[in-house]
C-alpha cells in the first residue's frame, strides 16, 4: 500500500469508526462503510482467527484445516456421518486426521 494512502487511512480511522458506530447505534444501514472498515482491520492484522470458517468448511465439505499450535494439515471426523467422506489418506498424503 502506498505510504501516503496508508497514512491518510490511519489518521482518519477514529472518525471512520465513530461514523460507523453512530450509524449502527441509530439503526442506519451503512454496508459499504462497515464492510470497508472490516476489510481495513483484516488487511492490517497479521493473524486473524479463521478457525470457525475452517471448521465449518471441514464439517460440511470434508476439507482440511491448519492449526497454529501444530505443524501439518488436519481433518476431523466430526460425527459418524463424516466417516464416509472417502479415504482422507488417499486425498491428503502425509496429513493428520483428528478424531
Amino acid at each position: 500500500v502506498d505510504s501516503g494512502f496508508a497514512a491518510e487511512l490511519n489518521s482518519r480511522q477514529l472518525s471512520w469508526r465513530r461514523i460507523a458506530t453512530l450509524c449502527i447505534a441509530s439503526g442506519i444501514p451503512m454496508p459499504g462503510i462497515c464492510a470497508s472498515l472490516n476489510y481495513f482491520d483484516s488487511y492490517r492484522t497479521e493473524n486473524l482467527p479463521a478457525n470457525l470458517t475452517q471448521a465449518q468448511r471441514d464439517f460440511f465439505g470434508g476439507h482440511t484445516y491448519e492449526r497454529t499450535d501444530k505443524e501439518g494439515v488436519f481433518h476431523t471426523a466430526w460425527t459418524d456421518a463424516h466417516k464416509d467422506i472417502g479415504d482422507i489418506n488417499e486425498r491428503k498424503q502425509g496429513e493428520n486426521v483428528q478424531k
